[in-house]
């Protein structure tokens, strides 16, 4: 009999699983039969590509990093290499909310490292007692210790509180959507953990990587392709392109109810509607609280370490407007909002800008960000509320009155996953608690990222595929 397998989720990690299940099981010259499930409407989780009016407006993710290449592998295996599209790098400036006004980030930072001088030290970004401090990064040892520590402690540690406050925080933090005191450095920037073994510095660690980013944009290597890429018509093209590659049933509006082992080996997922499904093996790709729900009575220990990943809120709120309603002149990618701001903004794309054909000509399209986790409770505003909350901030910033020609909400309930401190070695526990046939993928456990989704979903599939290859001869 062909050994089944179910996936629990339709986002980009059950779909990378499902799509790669085919190529894994073929290694093994197994034949497989794979079935999606799939709560919602429709497939992709956060991916959402709305196109009102000329506009192309994501909801969640708007692109992905090419620095981490299973994202873009994919796409050029799916035959999306046409569609793809770089960022506007012409116009790649940061601006930096602070006093009130935007700032622009200094030429010659890599993340929040400067690795030029004269750009740095004329910023009026950081302070002149921030300045120093962070030049003393130069002169600090590198920490001996090879525990885990927050990205707050880090950066307080080699850079200083104002580089924490005004740069870590809202950048790097904001990229997780997590606080800075509890994210763990060595799940989401462990290269920094690696450049202050090998360096000594962060600063001569990243002015190494400037020079060797150059040469090789000087030859015909990898430093030419641009950091973030997306689709001409957004990234529901390559949950579509999935979708059609899937050798499998996709069942949509169809959740699990129950979870259960079956005697001879296998499990039995029962759907809400009542129809059952026997599996040689499971994949859950869901949230970590919704795998653990499935796991309660066939494992409480590893639902319990499930449960124990906490999720925040976060609402996106896109506007387009007509160009001729800003004075601003969006030469960037957005700004980003320290703590210490009044404003209630995490931060605000210039979609527009940032990426080509996003918008009409003759109109502009901007998206802010709204929750988080100390203002979670912005992101259950109702529609109406959030978006004269982002005009209003806006107004502040931009000097933007005018109504916009479009407006779109999209609110993330529990939608981001928080890498505490030990996320990683609370991963591998939970990968050990697994038992046979059953496997976690998704944005939980080691990357949150797209490319992260992709690759966690092709080594579910390699896994899956080896566990069914080493049970066949069993079955015979």
């Amino acid at each position: 009999m062909t050994p089944h397998v179910v996936i629990v989720g339709g986002g980009i990690a059950g779909l990378a699983t499902a799509y790669a299940l085919r190529q894994a099981a073929g290694d093994h010259h197994l034949p497989v039969r794979v079935t999606l499930v799939e709560r919602d409407s429709r497939l992709g989780g956060k991916i959402v590509t709305d196109t009102p009016s000329g506009f192309v407006i994501e909801g969640g993710p708007d692109s992905f990093i090419t620095q981490k290449p299973w994202a873009l592998q994919l796409c050029r295996e799916l035959g999306l290499a046409e569609r793809l599209v770089g960022t506007n790098d012409a116009q790649r400036a940061v601006y930096v909310l602070r006093g009130g006004k935007l700032r622009r980030m200094p030429d010659g930072m890599l993340l929040i490292v400067p690795t030029r001088f004269l750009p740095f030290v004329t910023s009026d970004l950081i302070s002149w007692p921030g300045k120093l401090r962070m030049g003393l990064d130069l002169l600090i040892k590198r920490r001996r210790d090879r525990s885990d520590e927050s990205l707050a402690s880090f950066i307080r540690r080699r850079l200083g509180q104002e580089a924490l406050e005004v740069l870590a925080e809202p950048m790097m933090a904001g990229i997780h959507v997590s606080d800075a005191e509890t994210l763990s450095l060595q799940a989401t920037f462990p290269r920094f953990v690696d450049i202050e073994r090998k360096y000594g510095s962060l600063t001569r660690g990243m002015i190494a990587a400037r020079r060797a980013s150059a040469a090789r944009a000087n030859g015909d290597g990898p430093g030419k392709t641009t950091i973030f890429m997306t689709l001409q018509g957004g990234l529901q093209e390559l949950v579509s392109a999935l979708e059609r590659s899937i050798s499998g049933e996709i069942r949509l509006n169809s959740g699990v109810a129950r979870l259960q082992p079956l005697p001879g080996g296998g499990y039995r997922l029962t759907l809400e509607d009542g129809t059952a499904l026997d599996a040689d093996a499971v994949v859950l790709a869901a949230p970590a609280f919704v795998s653990a729900g499935l796991l309660r009575d066939l494992s409480p220990q590893l639902a319990s370490r499930l449960d124990a990943i906490r999720y925040v809120s976060t609402a996106t709120v896109s506007l387009g407007y007509d160009a001729s309603d800003f004075g601003h002149p969006l030469d960037g990618f957005g700004f980003v909002v320290p703590r210490s701001e009044p404003s209630r903004l995490l931060a605000c794309t210039w979609t527009s800008t940032k990426f080509p054909q996003r918008a009409a000509p003759g109109t502009v399209l901007l998206r802010a960000f709204v929750g988080g986790p100390h203002r979670e409770e912005l992101a259950e505003m109702d529609e109406d509320a959030l978006i004269g909350l982002v005009r209003q901030e806006l107004r502040s910033v931009l000097g933007v009155s005018a109504a916009p020609r479009v407006a779109r909400v999209y609110r993330w309930r529990r939608g981001n996953p928080q890498y505490d401190v030990g996320h990683l070695d609370r991963v591998t526990e939970i990968e050990r608690l697994c038992p046979p046939g059953l496997y976690l993928t998704g944005s939980a456990y080691r990357g949150v990222g797209i490319p992260d989704c992709v690759l966690q979903g092709r080594d579910t599939a390699r896994e899956v595929a080896l566990y069914l290859a080493q049970l066949a001869p069993v079955a015979r």
